[in-house]
């Protein structure tokens, strides 16, 4: 069953080693459809639990989506302290009951603009070419499309940081770690 959800439901934010057993339950619940999206192949369970635990890199940053609680999303942005002027990578994963309904369009948001307030140019996306979710995304935020194969890169250059993305990762950072000591001190009972 598909739910439409707003987007005042889905909570963005920057996820930590804290956030390592609900990154492993979400790649866990993505179906084979999701995996290859995500993977460009196929990843079995295995697979899936050794890439979680190694997802945190010196050069990563991994933002995600939670709806009720849940994370249901996961973008990564690697490479960032690589190069100067800086290139990263970006992958982005929607678990499928999920999809359609903007957790991509904001997941992708927040980290596009983390990667500008980091200085990063160029950020290259790769998707199967029939991932359309993903190319749609990434020819909505003005990507270069690049066909191969079986394959699609997308590049996408962004601008040097300005007050509008800064105030963006302030403001959503702010709300995510809000809203989770208020989650975590309700659990508690400590409201």
């Amino acid at each position: 069953m598909r739910l439409k959800r707003n987007l005042q439901d889905i909570l963005i934010r920057r996820l930590s080693a804290a956030n390592q057993d609900n990154i492993c339950d979400h790649f866990l619940r993505l179906d084979v459809r999701s995996r290859r999206a995500r993977f460009c192949g196929t990843v079995n369970d295995d697979g899936m639990l050794e890439y979680a635990q190694n997802i945190f890199g010196g050069d990563s940053i991994v933002c995600g989506a939670f709806v009720d609680g849940r994370l249901r999303g996961v973008v990564e942005l690697r490479g960032v302290f690589q190069s100067w002027p800086s290139k990263a990578e970006a992958a982005i994963s929607v678990e499928p009951d999920w999809q359609n309904n903007g957790i991509g369009d904001a997941l992708f948001e927040r980290i596009f603009a983390m990667a500008q307030n980091r200085g990063v140019r160029t950020i290259q996306m790769t998707c199967l070419k029939e991932n359309s979710r993903v190319r749609h995304l990434a020819a909505k935020h003005h990507a270069l499309l690049r066909s191969n194969h079986d394959a699609v890169d997308a590049v996408l250059h962004s601008y040097w940081p300005k007050l509008a993305s800064v105030m963006k990762e302030v403001v959503g950072e702010t709300r995510g770690y809000t809203h989770e000591l208020f989650e975590r001190s309700s659990r508690s009972g400590e409201l």
